[in-house]
């Protein structure tokens, strides 16, 4: 069981849970969120989530990614312009964040 903010993830059941509400998820929506909160804190990138999630070794658009990424932040109540629980690391990958945020994310920036 992975617990993160008010967010339960449990993989045995495959099921989640938002405080005490359960949040129904497709299977690549909670395969998607297992492999976000059981690295909570940590970056996971696009690469790592495509092998893991679709099991994919090669791919040529993040748009699945980001339309499930949609679906899962409206599925947990996480706003999608200001997200505290998943947010987007600019140029590396996504990241569950292991305490709410603020406010908006700051931006992280880019090595070039």
């Amino acid at each position: 069981m992975f617990e993160v903010q008010d967010v339960r993830l449990d993989p045995a059941s495959r099921r989640a849970w938002r405080g005490d509400r359960e949040v129904r998820l497709s299977r690549k929506e909670f395969d998607l969120v297992h492999a976000l909160i059981s690295r909570a804190g940590s970056v996971v990138t696009r690469d790592e989530l495509m092998r893991e999630v679709w099991n994919a070794t090669f791919w040529t658009s993040s748009k699945t990614i980001d339309v499930h990424l949609g679906w899962v932040r409206r599925k947990l109540g996480d706003d999608t312009r200001h997200p505290t629980l998943i947010t987007t690391v600019r140029g590396q990958g996504l990241r569950f964040e292991t305490g709410a945020l603020a406010g908006p994310p700051a931006e992280v920036p880019v090595k070039a």
